[in-house]
């Protein structure tokens, strides 16, 4: 079961680095060619409607609802089985999590409290981009100990679930109460085919679109619809309980690794991260929404995580990741500053009718996980030479 367990972990930091990479590239696509003569095709393919819906809206709520649908998959999994599965290894990532969301949040809302209207943004520092921190960590090869390498990939599944729950109850539109009981009625159907042990992963994912549908109806965003069909399918198989490699679950997370890592995270990254710097001066930095984000992501994950991991550690209610030193913690506490996917999709939900407000958040997303990634590249680089 541990071999199993470690398996899945190896295979899944290859895929997130190394998708991480891939993200990379197509994020700096979007910037060069949404500032380049391809700028005016590249906004308007966007925007082009295909079967009722534009394009953009297919990547954001229905390839996105697959990554989501990937993340819940993680979830739990890493509850009931893996790196989350004791209280003693959710403690650190989890305490060191809470303060990832709590400090960003509120150096966001500190700067933008004169500006009532662009605190809807608040969520937005608050997350990790998993893909693009492993493959930064990917980059420094065996200077990085396995164990922080865990820790970080523990530390983020639950900065998405937080990031889910935030989605959820703030970013949710006007409901329309016939299409959530709807939703609700799937979601029945759903506990249902668990309990009663249905076995084939076709089942659960068309009633999983279906739930999508009419998720995306209601007025929730159309995403947790991913995450909710995944927490119902089963991790384990009838042979029992640590048989769960054939499992319906392990087989859709297999599956989802490369297509949601190397295909529809970059498609989102390439479609969301593209903004025009015409007109762009230093001074527009210095604006509300974009400083924020930047602060937050910057110094509210880093000082955040880093802090609540050092009481946690001290206080002697997690053990200290083995084969790491302090600077080792405080630089992977940098790269949790790198919030591109989730900050550009929470940036989306926040301000969803306001283009001006959106590009802020893109180059605020930008500043924040360019400063982080860097830094914490460098702090990491050096401490990994200093301990060999």
């Amino acid at each position: 079961m541990i071999r199993k367990t470690f398996s899945m972990t190896a295979s899944f930091l290859k895929s997130e680095a190394a998708g991480g990479l891939i993200l990379m590239a197509a994020a700096v696509a979007a910037m060069v060619v949404a500032n380049s003569p391809l700028s005016e095709d590249y906004f308007h393919l966007l925007h082009v409607y295909v079967a009722g819906l534009s394009l953009q809206h297919w990547i954001n709520d229905a390839l996105m609802a697959v990554f989501f649908l990937m993340v819940g998959l993680e979830i739990k999994r890493e509850v009931l089985t893996g790196q989350l599965s004791t209280w003693s290894r959710r403690a650190l990532p989890g305490i060191a999590a809470l303060g990832g969301v709590v400090a960003p949040a509120l150096i966001y809302i500190g700067i933008n409290a004169g500006s009532p209207e662009s605190l809807r943004g608040w969520a937005i520092p608050t997350a990790t981009d998993i893909a693009f921190a492993l493959g930064v960590l990917a980059l420094l090869g065996a200077r990085v100990p396995v164990a922080l390498k865990v820790f970080l990939t523990a530390l983020a599944i639950i900065d998405d679930l937080a990031a889910v729950i935030i989605i959820a109850i703030f970013y949710t539109a006007d409901l329309n109460l016939q299409m959530l009981g709807a939703a609700g009625a799937m979601l029945v159907l759903l506990f249902l085919m668990n309990r009663f042990k249905v076995k084939p992963l076709w089942l659960y994912l068309a009633v999983g679109a279906v739930l999508w549908w009419f998720v995306y109806k209601s007025g929730v965003h159309a995403t947790l619809a991913g995450v909710a069909t995944a927490l119902f399918i089963p991790l384990h198989t009838h042979k029992g309980a640590h048989d769960d490699h054939h499992s319906p679950l392990v087989r859709l997370e297999h599956a989802l690794h490369k297509p949601v890592a190397f295909l529809i995270v970059p498609i989102f990254g390439f479609a969301n991260a593209g903004v025009s710097l015409q007109g762009f001066s230093f001074d527009s930095l210095l604006l509300p929404i974009p400083l924020g984000v930047a602060a937050g992501l910057f110094l509210g994950k880093q000082v955040g995580v880093f802090a609540a991991a050092f009481l946690a550690i001290k206080s002697g209610l997690a053990p200290m990741p083995k084969d790491t030193s302090w600077p080792q913690i405080y630089g992977l506490s940098l790269l949790c500053g790198i919030g591109f996917t989730m900050s550009l999709f929470i940036g989306l939900l926040a301000f969803p009718t306001h283009p001006e407000a959106q590009d802020a958040v893109k180059i605020g997303v930008l500043m924040g996980s360019i400063l982080s990634g860097v830094i914490g590249y460098i702090v990491l680089s050096f401490c990994g030479k200093k301990a060999r």
